[in-house]
Parts: structure tokens; sequence; C-alpha cells
């Protein structure tokens, strides 16, 4: 397995230098790809480690907060291999003209995919990486943050493009639920302190209380009394569907109603009742 990192990883490397690997000439190269085009497995390793340098230079170019470095040169690292295998020197092209832009497509491809917590448009990813680039570059050159006006200046965009990027800046990292509040990690995760009364488990039981209370009523007051009270339809509405007046809609709604308090207290004086009889039952064992 090929070793993607080493001791010289920390070496500051210029665009020059990478671009051609110290000891490398022109006809070396040629060599090792017509070996590496003939199966010879060696010669892929030497140009592999000979053009690892080029992959770091340009991981660095994508550095920025909360992604490490070595992440992002190991996938330029496994592009320079792809870079490598796909390479066909019969078509004239220097190498690095080739590798640089497979390099940079996949650490663009790694961000839109796999660097998002939540993840929004492909062309609003984009404009973010555009915008942090932006800040970055005019922050050191204003030795001030940007304003909104100068980043939408320097990215080609608008005001209101702009400020959305920013805001999707925080889709990028998600925080853990389990992550301790505070420095000390005796303190209480944060999934403990956004907990909150769920007041639609009392509605399921209530609507459940309630289906089972309306089958004691006939199909055509159940009718009536759900598009009273679910499709909040007035009494002359309903009337109308029905071919009744008004006061008709409002007196079997009415009695409807008293029929169904009825039917609960008959449930809660029989729950009552299972309820002491479980309790003597319990007594009596």
């Amino acid at each position: 397995m090929l070793e993607l990192s080493d001791g010289s990883r920390n070496a500051s490397v210029s665009p020059a230098s990478a671009a051609r690997p110290e000891h490398a000439s022109a006809r070396t190269d040629r060599m090792l790809f017509a070996r590496h085009a003939a199966g010879d497995r060696h010669a892929r390793d030497e140009l592999i480690e000979r053009w690892l340098p080029l992959a770091r230079s340009v991981a660095r170019r994508y550095e920025r907060t909360g992604e490490p470095l070595d992440d992002l040169v190991q996938i330029a690292s496994f592009a320079l291999v792809k870079a490598i295998d796909r390479y066909d020197p019969a078509l004239g092209n220097a190498f690095s003209s080739y590798a640089v832009p497979t390099i940079a497509g996949e650490l663009k491809r790694h961000f839109r995919d796999r660097g998002w917590a939540v993840r929004p448009p492909r062309g609003l990813q984009e404009l973010t990486l555009r915008v942090e680039a932006a800040v970055t570059r005019l922050s050191a050159q204003l030795d001030r943050a940007p304003t909104v006006r100068e980043l939408a200046a320097a990215t080609g965009s608008n005001d209101e493009d702009v400020l959305e990027a920013l805001q999707a800046r925080s889709g990028r990292d998600a925080l853990s639920l389990q992550a301790p509040q505070g420095g000390d990690d005796q303190q209480a995760a944060l999934q403990d302190v956004l907990g909150a009364g769920d007041d639609g488990y009392a509605q399921a039981e209530m609507r459940m209380f309630l289906d089972d209370l309306m089958t004691g009523l006939p199909r055509r007051t159940r009718e009536i009394l759900r598009l009273r009270f679910e499709e909040d339809l007035t009494q002359a509405e309903i009337g109308t569907l029905f071919g009744v007046s008004q006061m008709q809609i409002s007196r079997i709604v009415r009695q409807a109603l008293g029929r169904l308090r009825e039917i609960a207290d008959q449930h809660d004086e029989m729950a009552a009742e299972r309820t002491e009889a479980a309790r003597e039952l319990a007594v009596a064992r």
C-alpha cells in the first residue's frame, strides 16, 4: 500500500517546483509513463512518489478551518493516482496540466458531496466556496473583515447572493447532540437541554378517544360534526349540503355533543370501576 504522507509533507512547495519534481526530467517522465503503460507497477509507484508534492500543493489551496489538511492531502493523493493511470503522453500535454484539474476537481467533489452536514444546492455550494476564498484574500489585503458589497464585487455576485452564501456556511458543520456544553466533560449534553414537552402524544390519545366516542353516534351525525369542527364549515353551509335548515343543524350538533358527554362519563365510570377491581384483586392476592 502506498504511503500517502511522509516526513516531507510539511515542507513548503512552490507551484513552480510542484509542477515539476526537483530531480525529474521530461525524458524520465516519458520513460516512466511508457513503463507504466506496459504494466510496470514499480514505474507507477515511482511516478506517484515523484508527483506527490504536486498533490500536496493543490491540497493546500483548499485548506480551510474545519477541514484537516491531512484529509485534503489524502484526497489529492488518490486523485493523483487516478491522473497517473489516465494520463496519455501521446496527446502531447504536460502531465501537470492534466493532473492539476483532476486533483482540483476531486477536492471540489469532496467539498460538495462530503463536506456539508446540510447540503445546499450545488450552485450555492460553489458560491459559498468562492465567498470563503474572497473573505480570506480580502481580509489579508484590507486588514479587516470585508463588507458584503466588497465580497459581491470580488465574486461577481450580488449582495443578496453573498448574504445567502454566508448563511449557508453554517450548514457545513453540525453540533453533536452528545457534545458536552462548555469545557467540562461532566456537564449536561446538548440533547439534555434541548428537550421539550410534546403535545402531539396527548392530542393523538385524545383523537383516539374521540374516535371511540363517535362510534356511538349515527353516521349522519358524525359527518355533521366532522364538517363543523374539522372542515370549519358554518351551520348554514352544512344545512345547505344536507338540505335542512341552520336551526336543525344547530339542534343536531347540540344533541350530539350532549350525547358525547354522556358516553364520556360512562367511559370514565367504567374505567374507575376497572381500576378499583384491579386494586381489590391485588390486595386479595
